[in-house]
C-alpha cells in the first residue's frame, strides 16, 4: 500500500464547503436560477473568513454568511445576478456605531467582501464541481473585478468572462484567487453501534467518509457500509482511491482488528484510531509483531475519542468526532 496524502495535521482553514458545491452542482444540472456566493475577503469580526461558500437559488440557500439576519438581502441580489448572467458583488459592512446603538446592529463588527457568480453562466463547470466533489484535487478559482474568471480542479478547467456589475468598494484587490483543498477522508472498519451516530456527524463536517465491513449482518446496520471485494480477507484495509488520512478500527471483534492494525502498521496513515480500553490496546500489541507496534505506537489514539463524559454509541461518536475534528484543526493538546 501506498503512503497517505498528508503525514501531519490538515490545513487548518479548511472549512466543509463540500455540500455547498454539491448543491450548485446540483443546480447547475437542473437548470435552476442560482448563484453562488464566495467570501474574498474580510476585516474586523464576521461571521465568514476567505473562501466562504454559499449556493443561492429559489429552493432556498445552502450555506451561511451570517446568523441570518443578512441572507434576505444577499439573496435578493444573488438571484438578481443568476437572473442576468452576470458577477456582482457585495461589500458587507457590520462596523455601524450607530446601528449598534439604535438596535439594529447584526452582533459582528466587521466586513465581508463577496462576489456573486451565475454558474450557469459558465460553461464546463460541471466537469470542475464533480472533479472536487469526487476526489483528491485542490479545487481553485482565479477572479477579477472585469468579470474574467477561470475555475481548475484536475484536469478539468474552464475560463469565461461575464458581464460584470460595478463594485461595490473603492479601494483593495482588484483580482482574488483561492482554493479550496480536498475534503479530509475517514475510513471506519466496523460497522458496529458507534457508526451509525458518527457517519453524519462527520459527513455534516466535512469529512469523506468510508465504511467497510465484511460480516453481512453487522453491514445491515449502516446501509452505507461496504462489504470486502472479493479479492481481500477480512480485516484488510480497502479505500476507493488514495489513502486516507484516517482510519477508524472499531470492528468489535478481536481478530480483525488485529488484522487491520497489522497492515495499517505499513502505512503512513497519520491517524489510527482504536475502540475500546487501554487493556484492549496492550491485548493486541502482545499478538502484533514488535515491528508493528513500533509502527503503530507515534500514529494510534487508544482509546480513540477525547473524554467528554457520557456512555453509550451516540456519545462515543461524538467523543471521536471531536477528536478527529481537533487533528484535523490542529488544536493544541486536543488532538
Amino acid at each position: 500500500m501506498s503512503a497517505g496524502r498528508v503525514a501531519t495535521a490538515l490545513d487548518a482553514e479548511d472549512g466543509n464547503p463540500g455540500r455547498v458545491l454539491q448543491a450548485a452542482l446540483d443546480a447547475v444540472r437542473a437548470n435552476q436560477r442560482a448563484a453562488l456566493a464566495v467570501v474574498l475577503e474580510t476585516e474586523g469580526s464576521t461571521y465568514t473568513r476567505a473562501g466562504t461558500l454559499v449556493q443561492f437559488s429559489d429552493a432556498g440557500h445552502v450555506g451561511w454568511l451570517s446568523g441570518g439576519c443578512l441572507e434576505p438581502e444577499i439573496e435578493r441580489r444573488a438571484l438578481d445576478a443568476a437572473d442576468h448572467g452576470a458577477l456582482d458583488w457585495m461589500e458587507i459592512d457590520t462596523r455601524d456605531d450607530d446601528a449598534l446603538f439604535g438596535g439594529n446592529a447584526v452582533g459582528c463588527r466587521g466586513r465581508q467582501r463577496v462576489a456573486l457568480i451565475p454558474m450557469a453562466a459558465v460553461p464546463g463547470i460541471e466537469a470542475v464541481l464533480v472533479s472536487w466533489l469526487q476526489g483528491d484535487n485542490t479545487l481553485a478559482l482565479q477572479l477579477h473585478v472585469d468579470g474574467r474568471l477561470s475555475w481548475h480542479c484536475g484536469a478539468a478547467e474552464v475560463s469565461t468572462t461575464l458581464p460584470s456589475l460595478p463594485v461595490e468598494w473603492n479601494s483593495g484587490a482588484m483580482q482574488w484567487r483561492l482554493q479550496w483543498r480536498p475534503a479530509p477522508s475517514v475510513l471506519l472498519l466496523g460497522a458496529g453501534p458507534e457508526a451509525t451516530p458518527l457517519l453524519p456527524l462527520l459527513q455534516g463536517l466535512g469529512w469523506r467518509v468510508q465504511v467497510v465491513e465484511p460480516r453481512e449482518r453487522w453491514r445491515a446496520r449502516l446501509p452505507d457500509a461496504l462489504p470486502l471485494p472479493g479479492t481481500q480477507r477480512p480485516g484488510e484495509v480497502v479505500w476507493s482511491g488514495a489513502l486516507p488520512d484516517a482510519v477508524l478500527v472499531m470492528h468489535h471483534n478481536f481478530e480483525l482488528d488485529r488484522d487491520a492494525l497489522e497492515q495499517l502498521a505499513a502505512t503512513e496513515i497519520p491517524f489510527i484510531g482504536l475502540l475500546g480500553p487501554a487493556r484492549r490496546r496492550d491485548d493486541l500489541f502482545k499478538v502484533l509483531p514488535a515491528a508493528a507496534c513500533a509502527a503503530l505506537s507515534p500514529r494510534l489514539r487508544s482509546p480513540v475519542g477525547l473524554a467528554l463524559g457520557g456512555r453509550g454509541p451516540d456519545a462515543i461518536a461524538l467523543s471521536i468526532a471531536a477528536q478527529l475534528q481537533a487533528w484535523r484543526h490542529a488544536a493544541p493538546g486536543l488532538s
